[in-house]
């Protein structure tokens, strides 16, 4: 049977960032920041791979919802990935599936890039290109929880909710570099251009960035709590994810509650509202991307921002008031929107800022499982939050959207930000009630 293992040191020994520690979370932050790139640029070139990789004549809708659908495969294989790696993860150490998840990403990313089209080689296309989503699906399943633990056991005492936001806002930067690179490729290529090669190149360019991650991690060292855990034989005695289902429901079923908060705001706001602010309201493709690149931008800072706040005032307080922030900065948005877009860049700045509460998740979810079993408790509320609700946001809102109205989306991320809010006053009251 698992036990607490009291002597197994927590999160950090000393509250101040060392030199090392900086280099620590720079280093997993970069190496996230390449392969979130990977996994989040399928999205941004969703309108020219619905065109190339179904029949011509396909309504574009359709086809669309299609590419949405291969999109969402990612999300379904998460669970796979992360509950393998953390499992092992927990039984052989954070750094080496820390690097395998990476490696996993680089060759798929690769190989999109490569793919022939549907004019090519007909319904081979879509089916190698779901094969692909898929093992992209499974190396970010490890990787993204793989890489808060990490980060988490790397830091000091009082330090972990900066450690955490910090591992976010780099694999927001993922965001912000796929965000400029469909700025780039859509403002300097015509359409036609796209289609017959421009698609191909964030995608070579991701496979790059895989490798480049892989050498990164190599000067990475393994996480002091881990380490001491072996040495003191205090690893977990029965199979991890068992342990966490029998005496961790608690916590799996709060961490998917907010995991919930986290998929609607980066999913809604960042990653797909390019695309609904050009067919919903009209706004060109240059203006959607220009603003979804300062988006990304402000998202990086309010990482760090509300990382920052967590160690001041405490996870739960943070995450309280980023999710009523992100529900009124949704509205102000979407109200714009709906009356002509005449402060669309400033106020979507501002709402990318507000995202940044994303960055008090991964504290709450660390925080919320002891060492022994932290990785796989936090992999399988996070993947399978993920593959429940990141798999069918896309196709959600992009249905809602149609047909209930322009507002929908701006609904459906208030809903999680209140269910996140209602979280975080349990988790105070859970707290209080211990004291």
């Amino acid at each position: 049977m698992m036990q607490a293992a009291p002597s197994v040191p927590s999160l950090g020994t000393s509250a101040v960032l060392t030199r090392n520690d900086f280099r620590t979370l720079f280093l997993a932050a970069l190496g996230g920041a390449l392969e979130f790139y990977d996994f989040v640029v399928f999205v941004f070139f969703a309108l020219p791979l619905s065109e190339l990789f179904f029949p011509k004549g396909t309504a574009p809708w359709l086809a669309q919802l299609q590419v949405y659908g291969i999109f969402a495969a990612g999300y379904l294989a998460r669970p796979l990935g992360g509950i393998v790696m953390a499992h092992f993860g927990d039984r052989l150490g954070r750094k080496r599936m820390f690097t395998l998840s990476v490696f996993l990403m680089a060759l798929p990313t690769l190989a999109i890039g490569l793919l022939p089209v549907h004019a090519q080689v007909g319904l081979l296309a879509p089916v190698l290109l779901l094969l692909l989503r898929v093992v992209q699906g499974i190396a970010i399943g490890g990787e993204v929880p793989g890489a808060w633990v990490f980060v988490a056991e790397h830091a000091p005492k009082g330090r972990v909710g900066f450690a955490c936001a910090s591992l976010t806002s780099g694999l927001t930067v993922g965001i912000l570099i796929g965000s400029l690179t469909a700025a780039w490729i859509n403002h300097h290529l015509s359409h036609e251009q796209v289609l017959a090669w421009g698609w191909r190149m964030p995608f070579l360019l991701g496979g790059v960035f895989g490798f480049i991650a892989v050498w990164l991690r190599r000067w990475l060292s393994e996480t002091p709590v881990f380490a001491a855990m072996r040495e003191r034989k205090e690893l977990s005695r029965e199979l991890p994810l068992r342990a966490v289902l029998r005496s961790h429901r608690g916590a799996v079923v709060t961490s998917m509650l907010v995991t919930w908060m986290l998929t609607a705001a980066i999913l809604v706001l960042i990653l797909m509202l390019p695309n609904l602010v050009q067919k919903q309201f009209g706004l060109s493709p240059d203006v959607a991307f220009l603003g979804n690149s300062l988006a990304a931008f402000f998202l990086c800072l309010g990482c760090i921002s509300y990382g920052w706040l967590v160690d001041r005032i405490g996870d739960r307080q943070a995450l309280l008031a980023g999710s009523i922030a992100l529900l009124a900065g949704t509205y102000v948005l979407f109200g714009d929107l709906a009356n002509g877009g005449q402060h669309f860049l400033l106020l979507y700045s501002l709402v990318g800022f507000l995202v940044g509460a994303v960055g008090v998740v991964p504290t709450v979810m660390v925080m919320a499982f002891p060492a022994p079993i932290r990785y796989s408790g936090l992999s399988f509320a996070y993947n399978v939050a993920y593959a429940v609700f990141g798999a069918s946001t896309a196709t959600l809102i992009e249905v809602l959207a149609e047909r209930v109205g322009h507002m929908a989306p701006a609904h459906y991320v208030a809903i999680t930000a209140v269910v996140s809010a209602v979280v975080a006053i349990y988790l105070l009251r859970q707290r209080r009630a211990a004291l």
